[in-house]
């Protein structure tokens, strides 16, 4: 696997300007620098970004490292260190949380490509369950000392569009946006070797991110995956019990999906019944069919677009999106789906620069949990590509000792993922009567895939990520859909009392 290794620079990467200037496209990219006499001292890597562990305090990563190779591959270098007097256990907060026991590898590096709705993650080479650094094969200690630090790679997949900045992702704290890549060859951690990708089979690995959102009286739920949208109507608004023929409120209903579909250049437009877990396949099967025949016949002629087909199936009660295990999840499974490209996005709000938010713009708030008081700080909700927006949040054990704050992951039964996370929040849009729930990152395993949060976790290695010693201050952060018309969002957080939060 490691027969050929990338050029490389036979001095240490530097990055011209500060952080948040963006490298110039491959076809602007200056030539390679000559190498450096014997005697010339290495320089230090510049730090492009840093982020401070939101369970574990005292771990520090510092990106030192973002090259694009080839035009499609992308080394991403960590420079991992404590920052406290502790000694820093730096293997598993750093493996991919959606990998469990996988802790050989800084597998949990990642890139978020949002335009692309993606989570690209290292490449899986057949030798092995990591393109990245291995502590077996380089040696690497698995505890870093109080004034030592080590460097870890992982190689990927670059994002879409031959960007100039990119966001990157690890398990242990909020996000790195805006990262500079360069197109420089990239050089290597000290006593490491980086393979090319390019030498031998390698397996792409990345996982769709799918962004729900709802209207506010729960008659309609939409999915966006980034290239289609998903709009979900309920079959308890659109129909009688046990009918297929549709109400007079189904019409309003129907009506907002024609204008999306007439904002689609998709000319197939496919409706789908689907019923939850009750009855038999006898009855769903043909019972979810006709309610799909019944929204393509009242769609066609709303839709104004000339050249349109629809299609209708029913699947019964075979592909639910929640459990059947509740009420909410039962009645949120009766439902026909309709499915078209996404429209081309609306131009985004005029809005402020990215800069964090300033105290008493009416985004922080106090609760008691157990009368021990907490704080909460909205210290950014800022706006990314792919309609997509990152919300960033403090949480401050202001009381007397040691408590937790548990409200972060319990979320609404039918929105439960399958691993604890700081799901339990909440945007909403007054204007146009929408609510958006977190991210999800759907993640293939078998016939019924995975489905994650696009959050902070709070489970596996950061079980006590909700675990606040007294005055402890940690962060935590969610991705969102963001309505492209809107400069502020309604967020409620847990237990917290809402807050208006401006989008920058």
């Amino acid at each position: 696997m490691h027969n050929r290794i990338l050029a490389l620079t036979a001095v240490a990467l530097t990055v011209a300007g500060c952080a948040q200037t963006p490298s110039p496209p491959p076809s602007a990219a200056p030539p390679s620098s000559p190498a450096s006499s014997p005697s010339s001292a290495p320089k230090a890597p510049a730090v492009l970004a840093t982020v401070q562990g939101t369970d574990k305090e005292n771990y520090k990563a510092e990106l030192v490292g973002l090259n694009r190779v080839g035009g499609k591959h992308l080394v991403v270098q960590l420079r991992l260190s404590t920052s406290t007097d502790e000694p820093l256990h730096w293997q598993a907060p750093l493996a991919d949380p959606m990998r469990p026991l996988k802790w050989r590898w800084p597998s949990g590096i990642a890139v978020l490509d949002a335009p692309a709705h993606r989570w690209l993650m290292p490449y899986k080479p057949a030798d092995g369950e990591c393109l990245c650094s291995d502590t077996d094969r380089d040696g690497l200690d698995p505890i870093i000392q109080p004034g030592e630090s080590l460097t870890v790679f992982a190689v990927l997949p670059a994002p879409s569009g031959n960007p100039a900045t990119t966001t990157i992702v690890t398990p242990i704290g909020p996000p790195m946006v805006d990262v500079p890549i360069s197109d420089e060859p990239p050089t290597p951690p000290p006593g490491q070797e980086l393979p090319d990708p390019d030498a031998s089979q390698v397996e792409t690995v990345n996982h769709l991110i799918e962004t729900p959102s709802q209207s506010l009286d729960r008659t309609e739920e939409t999915t966006d995956d980034g290239a289609d949208l998903k709009v979900s109507l309920s079959s308890d608004v659109l129909f009688a019990l046990n009918k297929a023929t549709l109400t007079p409120r189904a019409r309003t209903m129907l009506a907002r999906a024609a204008k999306l579909i007439d904002t689609s250049e998709d000319t197939t437009i496919q409706v789908d019944g689907h019923a939850d877990s009750s009855g038999t396949n006898a009855i769903n099967d043909p019972l979810s069919r006709r309610r799909a025949e019944a929204v393509r016949r009242a769609l066609t002629p709303l839709v104004t677009r000339e050249g349109v087909t629809f299609t209708a199936r029913g699947y019964g009660s075979r592909r639910p999106l929640y459990s059947n295990d509740s009420d909410e999840g039962r009645r949120r499974n009766r439902r026909v789906t309709i499915t078209f490209a996404k429209p081309a996005a609306a131009a985004p709000a005029a809005t402020t620069s990215a800069s964090p938010l300033s105290e008493g713009e009416g985004t922080s708030a106090t609760v008691r949990a157990k009368g021990v008081p907490f704080d909460l700080q909205v210290k950014t909700f800022q706006r990314m590509p792919g309609d997509l927006g990152l919300l960033r949040y403090t949480i401050t054990n202001r009381g007397d000792g040691e408590a937790w704050y548990h409200d972060l992951n319990w979320a609404a039964d039918w929105n439960a993922f399958k691993y604890h996370a700081a799901t339990n929040i909440q945007v909403t849009d007054p204007a146009a009567r929408r609510l958006y729930r977190p991210a999800r990152v759907i993640v293939a395993k078998g016939e019924e895939p995975g489905t994650y949060c696009a959050c902070t976790s709070t489970s596996g290695v950061s079980l006590s990520a909700t675990n606040f010693e007294a005055g402890e201050t940690k962060e935590f952060w969610s991705l969102y859909a963001l309505p492209p018309q809107a400069d502020a969002l309604t967020v409620k957080v847990a237990t917290w009392p809402a807050l208006r939060v401006p989008l920058n």
